[in-house]
């Protein structure tokens, strides 16, 4: 499980907040609270320790690039750092991503605040270190939620989506499945996560010191930095809202996409911004996330659904094993090419001959 230590931090936090509630519905002594509050006392020192390391239990992919957490700046992207305090500008494309988290609110009905410090403090770890993980820079915290960069000089445009969409898609199922079980026995609605994503490419992102003096930011000033934040507001309750330019970026498959729609599936925010004057108009879509993580190389399902990671070993012992099924099946005669390109024993599509190849000196 990539989140375990995440789940089990905020489990510690519910089971001695039931303990202690236990204990003072039971009339129990007072110096038997009093050492359970004690503990509570040391949650700060141990939120800053467990934030300052990297929590994930196993790589989401290969690709993951395990920066030293410790090097990271908030607000100061690494590869324009150089124009903060300076009247520099800079043109350079960009994916923005904005991960806000709902329902924190809730937690006041049965927490203190110390619990609830823990609680949120985690979540929001949890989406700094998925965007760290996979490459990303987180640019502000806003409330409980982030606001995050992913592309660089170094970094291919493609690969900066599909980053950004990886780890937006962990994050969300951590939200939909491993937060949903904690609080259920406390009757606490449901933390939930909605997260918009856009790319602006190099001639429409501006890169600039704003503010002045020591209240300034570097940061971007583009159409589609702003989209980013606009789009999560039209997700659903752990949904992701995406721009067309990620769409077009993405090479995935046009399932994965649709239209953003109502509980009745009528459309009700196809153009996220529209301009006449430019004559201009830009489509948002509902990314389906779930579906998208199921066609990563080394994500596996299982029978309830529950999505897990396998390693690199597993996945190349996969790949083997399907070649030599399908070499097996070629040699039998039986094979047949499909429309996608996939060879079966299924006699739907066209049948495989086999290729007969003459030598000569």
């Amino acid at each position: 499980m990539i989140y375990e230590n995440y789940i089990n931090r905020i489990k510690n936090v519910v089971a001695e907040n039931r303990q202690r509630n236990d204990l003072t519905k039971a009339w129990t002594s007072y110096s038997d609270i009093d050492v359970l509050s004690k503990t509570k006392a040391d949650l700060l020192k141990e939120q800053k320790l467990f934030n300052n390391k990297l929590q994930l239990k196993a790589q989401p992919l290969q690709l993951i690039m395990h920066p030293n957490i410790e090097d990271a700046r908030i607000g100061l992207h690494p590869d324009f750092k150089h124009l903060k305090g300076t009247d520099m500008m800079e043109y350079h494309y960009i994916v923005s991503v904005f991960i806000d988290i709902k329902g924190s609110t809730n937690l006041h009905n049965e927490y203190d605040l110390e619990e609830i410090y823990v609680i949120t403090n985690t979540i929001q770890s949890a989406a700094i270190h998925t965007c760290l993980s996979l490459g990303g820079h987180v640019q502000r915290l806003q409330g409980d939620g982030v606001f995050a960069y992913f592309g660089g000089k170094s970094v291919d445009k493609n690969q900066a989506v599909k980053s950004a969409v990886i780890a937006c898609s962990m994050f969300t199922y951590f939200v939909d499945n491993d937060l949903n079980k904690i609080f259920l026995q406390d009757e606490i609605e449901n933390i939930k996560t909605r997260i918009g994503i856009d790319f602006g490419d190099d001639n429409t992102v501006l890169w600039a010191n704003f503010g002045v003096l020591d209240v300034s930011e570097l940061t971007t000033l583009s159409l589609h930095t702003s989209l980013a934040s606009k789009m999560q507001s039209w997700a659903k309750s752990n949904g992701i809202v995406v721009g067309q330019n990620i769409k077009d970026k993405l090479e995935a498959d046009e399932s994965l996409f649709d239209l953003v729609r109502n509980s009745k599936g009528e459309v009700t925010k196809r153009y996220i911004f529209e301009s006449e004057k430019k004559g201009f108009r830009y489509t948002q879509y509902s990314f389906n996330w779930y579906k998208f993580l199921k066609t990563l190389p080394n994500i596996r399902s299982d029978e309830s659904g529950n999505l897990y990671v396998i390693d690199a070993a597993k996945v190349e012992e996969e790949r083997i094993n399907s070649l030599k099924s399908t070499g097996i099946l070629i040699n039998s005669g039986n094979a047949f090419l499909n429309k996608q390109g996939n060879i079966s024993n299924q006699p739907t599509g066209v049948q495989h001959q086999p290729h007969r190849f003459h030598y000569v000196k």
